[in-house]
Order: structure tokens, then C-alpha cells, then sequence
């Protein structure tokens, strides 16, 4: 698929042009920055990846919740009885501050019989997170910003992308945004088919949704506060803090999932930077809209 080739680039460079003056003259000067696609799922097994599932301690892959199969990390509930609000998340092991982040993933199959009705085809990507190891051993949520994914029903509206806070709060048209979660613009996707969604996170300062190389929610200044999360440890849980950094993780609500790529560009290194990072950050929303082209070919 020519459409994908740019996804497979372990490497890509961005060169842009910066003017600066002197009091004598003016002077072209080129700066170049090589930005490096991490794949944090290696396409083979969960190698730097633990689970957190609730009830369970800290890497307790209960029931095989998280597999890796034909390529791809396999959310199911095949060997449960039933799920009884077991949620789980997959964290990767590095935090990151700074960082451009596409994940591609598909629902399938049916949900397990007794999980919620506001779950049905429901996951996320859960965006600085706390230490999965500060976690409480009956915690449902970690204390995150989530990129709620949503699949259609085959008929009604339903976006995806959208956002929900277990544990946090945002601000949003500079006011400070209490709901637990809110709709994105996004089309529906119906069916079984493969979704690209995109998350620029730049520390404290902007949160953004891409879908389809267009933004489809953004908001700013995320920090610890409000409710829709359980069972934590009150010494980690400090309302007002903003989150500056944290972990990414993979959750499991009771509806089987499926992601084939989960990769990353860490943009610390030009985040100080804003003519570079700006520039960066076009150049890889451009490339969204051609790899989204190409999902389901």
C-alpha cells in the first residue's frame, strides 16, 4: 500500500528555514531536526508493555486480557466468567511529556455479556497518566486524560476521539471545564473498520484530537481535579496540580479491540523551540491525511 510507505519510516527529516538579523545584515540560516517514529508496540508481543487491570495487582495479565495476535494487540474477554467492572489499561514504560501520538485500532465481535451499556463499543488511549505503580489495587481508572474511542452502531451519530477526565480536569474556551467527558466533531465510523486517531500533547499547554489530519477537539491547561475515578491513593490525587508529563495506556472496557500500531514522535527535544515545533507538527498532520487514505485497503 504506496498510501502507507511514510507510516513504515523509522526516520524522516524536516528542514526548514530561519531568518535571523544583525545589525550589519541579514543572513539565511538552515536548521535541520531529524524526527524519529518510536513504534511502542513492536508488532510481535507486549515487550515493554504491563497491565493494570482492576482487582489485580500491577502486572497481572488476568484472564490473558492483552494478547498479541496476527500482528496486532488483542483486547478480549474470551476467558472470562463474566467482566463485572474489571477495567483494565496496558501501559507502556516510558513517560513523555511532549509528543505527537497515532494509534490505529478497530472494535470487533461483541461485548462481553454483563459489561456497562455505556461501553459497548467503547475504549481509549489514556493520555498522562499516573504511575501505573501508584495505582490502588481496586482503582478502575488511572488518573489521566483519555482519548475516548467510540465505534458506531451500524445507524445512530456517535463520535470518537472525544474527551474524558478520570480524575482531571481541562480548560476549555479559557474556563475551566468540569464534565466528565465531551463529543469531538468527528464523523462516525461504523463497522469493523480501521481508525487512525492522532493526539498532539505538548506538556500542560495543548491537548489536540486529529482525525483525518483535522482537528477534531482541542483543549489546554490539563490538570488533577474532579471525580470519575475510584479507589486511588489520596497522596497521588492532588487536585489544582497540572500535568506536565505522564504515561500512555491502552484500555479494556468489555468490548473486544484491536490495535495493529501504536507509535509516537517525542517532540521534548524541539518543544522550546515554537517556529520548529510548529513547523513539525504541520508537517505530521499532513502526513495523517495521506496514511488515513490507506487504512482499510
Amino acid at each position: 500500500m504506496t498510501n502507507r510507505l511514510l507510516s513504515f519510516s523509522v526516520l524522516f527529516i524536516i528542514t526548514i528555514s530561519l531568518f535571523a538579523c544583525s545589525n550589519e545584515s541579514s543572513k539565511e540560516e538552515k536548521k535541520s531536526v531529524e524526527i524519529e517514529w518510536q513504534q511502542l508496540f513492536n508488532g510481535e508481543d507486549l515487550t515493554d508493555w504491563t497491565p493494570k487491570i482492576r482487582y489485580q495487582d500491577f502486572g497481572n495479565n488476568f484472564n490473558n486480557t492483552f494478547s498479541v495476535n496476527d500482528g496486532k494487540i488483542v483486547v478480549n474477554y474470551d476467558q472470562y466468567d463474566n467482566f463485572e467492572e474489571q477495567f483494565g489499561h496496558l501501559f507502556y514504560k516510558n513517560p513523555y511529556a511532549a509528543y505527537f501520538l497515532s494509534i490505529e485500532y478497530r472494535f470487533v465481535g461483541d461485548q462481553i455479556h454483563d459489561g456497562p451499556g455505556w461501553a459497548i463499543r467503547n475504549s481509549g488511549a489514556m493520555l498522562h497518566c499516573q504511575d501505573p505503580a501508584t495505582m490502588g489495587k481496586d482503582q478502575d481508572f488511572p488518573i489521566s486524560i483519555e482519548g475516548q474511542l467510540l465505534g458506531g452502531d451500524g445507524e445512530s451519530e456517535r463520535t470518537t476521539s472525544n474527551l474524558c477526565t478520570p480524575g482531571t480536569n481541562v480548560v476549555m474556551d479559557n474556563e475551566l471545564f468540569t464534565p466528565h467527558c465531551v463529543s469531538s466533531s468527528s464523523k462516525t465510523y461504523h463497522g469493523e473498520q480501521w481508525v487512525r486517531a492522532s493526539f498532539l500533547v505538548l506538556k500542560d499547554s495543548l491537548v489536540r484530537h486529529y482525525l483525518e489530519g483535522e482537528i477534531v477537539l482541542e483543549y489546554t491547561k490539563p490538570q488533577i481535579g474532579g471525580g470519575s475515578v475510584s479507589a486511588y491513593n489520596p497522596e497521588v490525587k492532588k487536585d489544582g496540580n497540572l500535568l506536565t508529563e505522564g504515561y500512555i495506556s491502552l484500555q479494556s472496557e468489555s468490548h473486544p479491540i484491536e490495535f495493529r500500531k501504536v507509535e509516537l514522535v517525542d517532540l521534548e527535544q524541539i518543544y522550546e523551540n515554537k517556529p520548529l515545533l510548529e513547523e513539525t507538527v504541520s508537517s505530521l498532520v499532513e502526513n495523517e491525511k495521506i496514511l488515513f487514505q490507506g487504512l482499510n485497503k
